[in-house]
């Protein structure tokens, strides 16, 4: 499995020459030819993880794929044909396993209503939670932590890693933060990788790690 990790919350995972695409949006460099594309994950309704334009892109270069999320995305996303997945589903797609775990987002604030949310495992390795704190009930090798947002407080994400425990940890959601406090946060998620045996890696925009 590869992984790619692409600007902001945008990821591409790779398994035998296959691509599932999770979160493209408005703050990551168009998907303009992305091909060999059998799906892609969108967590949940908000801009900075999908938009219109990103997922056109897509399924003009790859017209037999999948989207899914969860009855928030298919309603904000009402031009596409969305397949909605909750809390609890597995689903084959191409050689991905994806097991879907949570249901909300984080609350951002009491005046703001909380939307829909789903975060997804891939082959039972590999949790990208959304924006949310979602823990699987499963154990987790790789994690996909957010680590910079206007609903995450830093003690929030180092808490959510040694919860996880998983083995290797790597931020995501950083647009939000200048370089240096994106240098400040990892050092936290990595003292908090540490702490339960893991190991925290920092992957800069379209760089892979062998997994």
């Amino acid at each position: 499995m590869r992984l790619t990790k692409l600007e902001h919350a945008c990821l591409i995972i790779e398994i035998e020459g296959r691509r599932l695409v999770v979160d493209p949006g408005s703050f990551g460099s168009l998907m303009i030819d992305v091909a060999d594309v059998d799906a892609v994950v969108v967590t949940h309704e908000h801009p900075d993880h999908w938009t219109p334009d990103q997922l056109g892109h897509l399924l003009a270069t790859n017209p037999g794929m999948t989207i899914y999320g969860p009855a928030g995305v298919a309603s904000a996303a009402a031009d596409f044909d969305v397949h909605v997945v909750a809390d609890g589903e597995t689903i084959e797609v191409g050689p991905f396993d994806l097991a879907f775990h949570g249901s909300r987002h984080a609350v951002i604030h009491e005046s703001i209503p909380v939307i829909d949310n789903v975060g997804v495992l891939v082959d039972g390795r590999l949790f990208y939670p959304g924006d949310a704190f979602t823990v699987p009930p499963v154990a987790v090798e790789i994690l996909a932590a957010p680590v910079g947002a206007p609903w995450l407080k830093i003690s929030e994400a180092m808490d959510y890693v040694t919860a996880v425990g998983a083995t290797t940890v790597f931020p995501t959601h950083e647009r939000t933060l200048s370089d240096a406090g994106l240098a400040m946060h990892f050092d936290r998620l990595r003292s908090s990788a540490e702490s339960v045996g893991g190991r925290a890696v920092l992957l800069a925009a379209h760089e892979s790690l062998e997994i």
